[in-house]
C-alpha cells in the first residue's frame, strides 16, 4: 500500500473497543489472584504513633502489610527522573517517597497500610478494623501558606518548603531593557487540575518463585521506564527479572507516565504472599492518589517599546510540587515551562525565576502540555493586557511581534532554535476562519439579546517530540529519550512492527501500520503493531510529550527503509540480478523493465527479514498555531457559553489527518475545561474538597461547540517523517483563548482580570466587583 500516508484511515483498534473486546488491566483475571486495598491517611500532615493491625490480620484469608514491613524487605522509593540544579549550583531537595508511609503522612490519601484478601469486599472489611493512632501536625496546603514565614515544613531538609530556586535567562539584559520601556504587569494563577482519564489506575503483581521473575500488569504510558525504576530504585533486582505489561490503557494525559508506589507494592506483596495481587483505584481514590497538573502562582512583566514591539520579559513563578517529587515533576516548571517562554514571539531578553514548593497535598507532575500551556497562558494574557493598556488591537500586536517565517531557523534567547514555521500565516488563517472582521456585528447582536460577547486569540508554539538525549540529560534528565522499533517479515508476507512507544488512545496500531504499509507496499491488514510488553519489546521509552510519531514513528520509518534495502539484496540474489536493478513496486520486488518478480514472503523464507532502529532525534520539534475562541456571557448568572472555536495548527507532516483532528479536539476540550470549570481545591487544613466527579467539574459535550480545525504544514527537519507531534497541541492555547474571550466580553463592564476557572460564580463576582 504505497498511498497510506496522509489518508484519514479509520482506527484499526476501534473495532475491538467498540465491541467490548478491549483488554484492560481490570479485565485480566489470574489464577489464585487476591485483591489489595490501601488504607490512606485522613490527615494532610500527621505523625504515625501506632498501627494496630491485629483485628484485621486475624480475619481469615487476610494479610496486612505496612511501611515497616516494606522497609525490612529493602523496598525503596520511586526516584524523580530529572535533577534540577538551582541558583548557586544547589541541587534540588530529593526527599524519600516510601510506597507505604512509615513514621509520618504528608498528604490526605498518603498510603499507610496495604490489605490483601481473597476478595475486594474482604479487604475493605479488614481495612475498617485497622486502628491507626495519629498525632495531627500543622499543614500547609497552598503556595501562599507554604512560603509564608514560619510555615510548617513538609520536609526538614527543605527550609522554607523550597525544593529548588532556579532561574534561566539574562537578568541584566532584562533589567536594562525595562529602563524607559512601557511595562505591563500581571499576577496569574494556574489552577490545579486533575487529568481524570476514563480508566483509573490499576495493577496486578505476579512472582514466579522458580524463575525468581516478577510480572507487572499496569496502566502505564511507559512500561520500560517502570521496569527501569523497579529494577534500580524500588524492587532493586536486575531488569531481566522484571516483565512489565501495559495492555489496552484507557487514557493517560500524563498521569500514567510515572512509577507509582502501588506498582511496587503489588509485586512485593505477590512475592511475600505467594499469590498474584491486584489493585484497582476507584474514582475517589484516584482524586487522592493520582498526580495533578499545573498549580502555579506567577508575577509576569512585559516591557513594550513605543511601536508595540516586545523588548523583554521578566517572570517569577512559584510552582506547587505537592508533598513528594513525582517522576518528572521537577522538570515541568523549569525546562518545559520557563524554557518555553519565548513562544512564537521575538522577545530579545528573557529572565525567569522559578521556586518549586513542597506542600501537604498530592504530588503534581505533567498534565497534557506540561509547562507549555502555562507559558502560553502567560504570554497571551500579557499580550492582551498590553493591547488594552496601550490602545492597540490584539491581533495587530501579535502580528507585530511574531517571529517571521523568513527568520527560520530562529534562535531564541533561551533554549531553542526553531527550525520551521510560519507563525503569521497561522494567525491570519485562524482570524479568517473565525471571521474576525465580522466580530463587532456579532457582539452587537449578542448585546441586543442581553448577552456580552467576547473574542480571544492565542498564538502558541510548543517544544515537542522529546527528545534529544544529549540535550535533556545536559539539563538534568536521568534517562535517555530515544525510541526503538523492530520490523519483522514472516514467510507468509505478514509484517510485525514492535515499538517501544505505547498507545493509550493515540491510534498507534493504525498510524504505525500506515507508516510500514507506505514503506513496504504491504496492505494494512497484513501489518500487526506490538507494544506495551517489555518481554516482547526489549528496549523503549514510552509515550508522552508528543513524541510517539516524532521519535517512535521515525524509528519505524528508518527500520522499514533498512528492511527494504535488505530485501532488495536478497531479491537480487534469488532473481540472479544486480541489486541496483531491483525495484519495490506494489509490495513485490521486480527486475526493472521485466516481468520477473518475487514477493515479501518468498524473500522472508530465504532470509531472516528483521531490522531494528534506536532513534535519538537531534532536536525537539516545534508545532505551532493560533486558536480563536468566542464566548457569550450572561452577567446576571455568570454563565459562560463557548459559542465558537477555530484552530489552525502546524503539526508538520500528517500521517492520518483524522487522528490528528481527534487529538486536537481532545486537547481543546481539556483546555476549555481548565479555563472555565476545573479546579482541585483543598481547605486550610489540607482536606481535599473536590474528591469526586460531583465536586470536580469536567467538560461535557453540551459545554462545547463544534470545533473548526485548519492546518498549515511546514515539515520538521529533525526527523525523517517531517512530523512535529499533535498530542498536546489543542491543550496549549485553549485556556488562553477562552479566558481572553471572557475578559474581552467583560471589558465594557470594567473587568480587567479573572483567574481560572472562570466559573459562573467567579464571573458573577468579578462583574459585581466591577460594578461596585
Amino acid at each position: 500500500m504505497t498511498d497510506a500516508i496522509g489518508r484519514p484511515i479509520r482506527r484499526k483498534e476501534d473495532e475491538r473497543f467498540l465491541t467490548g473486546r478491549g483488554r484492560f488491566v481490570d479485565d485480566i483475571v489470574l489464577p489464585g489472584q487476591h485483591h489489595a486495598v490501601f488504607l490512606r491517611s485522613p490527615h494532610a500532615h500527621a505523625r504515625i504513633l501506632r498501627i494496630d493491625v491485629g483485628n484485621a490480620g486475624a480475619m481469615p484469608g487476610v494479610a496486612v502489610l505496612t511501611g515497616a514491613d516494606m522497609a525490612a524487605d529493602g523496598i525503596g522509593s520511586p526516584r524523580c527522573d530529572w535533577l534540577v540544579t538551582g541558583r548557586g549550583r544547589r541541587p534540588m531537595v530529593e526527599p524519600p517517597h516510601p510506597p507505604l508511609a512509615i513514621d509520618r503522612v504528608r498528604h490526605v490519601g498518603d498510603p499507610v497500610a496495604m490489605i490483601v484478601a481473597e476478595t475486594r469486599a474482604q479487604a475493605l472489611d479488614a481495612l475498617e478494623r485497622i486502628e491507626v493512632a495519629y498525632e495531627p501536625l500543622p499543614a500547609v496546603a497552598s503556595l501562599e501558606t507554604a512560603v509564608a514565614e514560619g510555615a510548617a515544613l513538609v520536609w526538614p531538609e527543605a527550609p522554607g518548603n523550597f525544593c529548588y530556586d532556579w532561574d534561566i535567562g539574562d537578568e541584566r539584559a532584562v533589567e536594562a531593557a525595562f529602563v524607559g520601556a512601557r511595562i505591563v504587569r500581571l499576577e496569574l494563577t494556574q489552577n490545579r487540575v486533575a487529568p481524570a482519564p476514563i480508566e483509573t489506575r490499576a495493577c496486578i503483581g505476579e512472582y514466579d518463585a522458580a524463575s525468581r521473575r516478577y510480572t507487572l500488569h499496569t496502566t502505564t504510558q511507559v512500561p520500560h521506564l517502570v521496569r527501569h525504576m523497579l529494577a534500580h530504585h524500588t524492587l532493586k533486582v536486575p531488569e531481566d527479572r522484571i516483565r512489565v505489561v501495559a495492555p489496552d490503557v484507557g487514557g493517560g494525559f500524563g498521569v500514567k507516565a510515572y512509577h507509582y508506589g502501588e506498582e511496587v507494592a503489588v509485586l512485593w506483596a505477590a512475592r511475600r504472599l505467594g499469590r498474584p495481587v491486584r489493585w484497582t483505584a476507584d474514582r475517589g481514590e484516584a482524586f487522592l492518589s493520582d498526580t495533578y497538573g499545573r498549580d502555579h502562582r506567577t508575577i509576569a512583566e512585559l516591557a513594550v517599546g513605543a511601536d508595540g514591539e516586545f523588548l523583554a520579559l521578566r517572570v517569577r513563578t512559584d510552582a506547587n510540587l505537592g508533598a513528594y517529587l513525582s517522576t518528572f515533576a521537577s522538570a515541568i516548571p523549569t525546562f518545559f515551562y520557563a524554557g518555553s517562554l519565548p513562544g512564537p514571539y521575538v522577545i530579545p531578553a528573557i529572565y525567569a525565576r522559578v521556586r518549586a514548593v513542597f506542600t501537604h497535598t498530592t504530588p503534581v507532575d505533567a498534565y497534557r502540555g506540561a509547562g507549555r500551556p502555562e507559558a502560553t497562558y502567560l504570554l497571551e494574557r500579557l499580550a492582551d493586557r498590553a493591547a488594552a493598556e496601550f490602545g492597540l488591537e490584539p491581533a495587530a500586536l501579535r502580528r507585530r511581534n511574531l517571529v517571521p517565517a523568513a527568520a527560520m531557523p530562529y534562535r531564541t534567547p533561551l533554549l531553542w532554535t526553531y527550525d520551521t514555521g510560519d507563525f503569521a500565516a497561522a494567525l491570519e488563517k485562524a482570524l479568517a476562519a473565525a471571521d474576525h472582521a465580522g466580530f463587532p456585528s456579532r457582539r452587537e447582536a449578542a448585546r441586543a439579546r442581553g448577552r456580552y460577547r467576547g473574542i480571544g486569540i492565542a498564538s502558541y508554539l510548543e517544544p515537542a517530540g522529546m527528545g534529544p538525549s544529549k540535550l535533556v540529560t545536559a539539563h538534568g534528565c536521568r534517562s535517555g529519550q530515544f525510541e526503538t522499533a523492530e520490523i519483522r517479515v514472516d514467510g507468509s508476507g505478514g509484517v510485525t512492527v514492535l515499538t517501544g512507544s505505547h498507545s493509550h488512545g493515540q491510534g498507534h496500531e493504525t498510524v504505525f501500520a500506515q507508516l510500514a504499509a507506505e514503506r513496504l507496499g504491504i496492505p494494512l491488514g497484513r501489518i500487526d503493531v506490538v507494544h506495551g510488553d517489555t518481554d516482547l519489546v526489549a528496549e523503549g521509552v514510552g509515550t508522552y510529550a508528543s513524541r510517539s510519531l516524532v521519535v517512535g514513528g521515525a524509528a519505524i520509518s528508518i527500520a522499514a527503509d533498512r528492511i527494504v534495502a535488505k530485501a532488495k539484496a536478497v531479491a537480487a540474489r534469488l532473481l540472479e540480478a544486480d541489486e541496483i536493478d531491483i525495484e519495490l513496486e506494489a509490495g513485490r520486488f521486480r527486475i526493472k523493465g521485466t516481468d520477473r518478480v518475487i514477493g515479501w514472503g518468498e524473500i522472508a523464507a530465504a532470509a531472516d527479514l528483521r531490522e531494528t532502529e534506536r532513534f535519538d532525534p537531534p532536536d525537539f520539534t516545534f508545532p505551532h498555531g493560533c486558536h480563536v475562541c468566542e464566548v457569550e456571557v450572561d452577567i446576571e448568572t455568570g454563565h459562560v457559553a463557548v459559542v465558537g472555536y477555530w484552530a489552525v495548527d502546524d503539526v508538520g507532516r500528517q500521517i492520518n489527518p483524522m487522528i490528528v483532528e481527534g487529538q486536537i479536539h481532545g486537547g481543546i476540550a481539556q483546555g476549555i475545561g481548565q479555563a472555565l470549570m476545573e479546579a482541585c481545591r483543598y481547605d486550610s487544613k489540607g482536606q481535599l474538597l473536590t474528591g469526586s466527579l460531583m465536586d470536580y467539574c469536567l467538560p461535557r459535550a453540551a459545554d462545547l461547540p463544534a470545533f473548526v480545525i485548519g492546518h498549515l504544514e511546514t515539515p520538521a527537519t529533525s526527523n525523517p517523517l517531517g512530523a512535529k507531534g499533535c498530542g498536546e497541541a489543542g491543550a496549549i492555547p485553549s485556556p488562553a483563548a477562552a479566558i481572553g474571550a471572557v475578559l474581552d466580553a467583560l471589558a465594557p463592564l470594567g473587568v480587567r482580570a479573572i483567574d481560572m476557572p472562570a466559573t459562573p460564580e467567579a464571573v458573577w463576582r468579578a462583574v459585581e466587583a466591577a460594578r461596585s
